[in-house]
């Protein structure tokens, strides 16, 4: 029976919400690592940037650790979890101050091979 290798990277604390995050990852789920790079390249999204660069290191990882083919790799798993909140106050009338959330993400990749 063939041993299936699953490869991960991580990407945490990404200045972006996690909502608009997901709006992307979610067109990638299941595609090949050469499709899902392709779409986000032209996809007009902030998010596709960071995105990118996990999925690319994901896939370096399985090269260079496992010797995998960078061609036979395909997207098993793809999830963008909520970050601690940078916490920050903007002035407000008579005194008063308002509190901003600044959300934060972590993306994290799993890929394996396609036999």
């Amino acid at each position: 029976m063939p041993e299936i290798r699953l490869v991960k990277a991580k990407a945490k604390y990404i200045r972006m919400s996690p909502h608009k995050i997901r709006r992307v990852i979610d067109q990638l789920r299941g595609r090949s690592y050469q499709e899902a790079l392709m779409i986000l390249e032209f996809l007009p999204y902030d998010a596709s940037g960071p995105i990118w660069q996990v999925i690319h290191s994901a896939a370096a990882n399985a090269k260079h650790n496992y010797g995998m083919d960078k061609k036979k790799l395909i997207i098993d798993q793809i999830f963008a979890d909520e970050g601690p909140k940078l916490k920050r106050i903007r002035p407000r009338a008579q005194g008063r101050a308002y509190k901003i959330l600044k959300p934060t993400c972590h993306i994290t990749v799993v890929l394996t091979e396609l036999n």
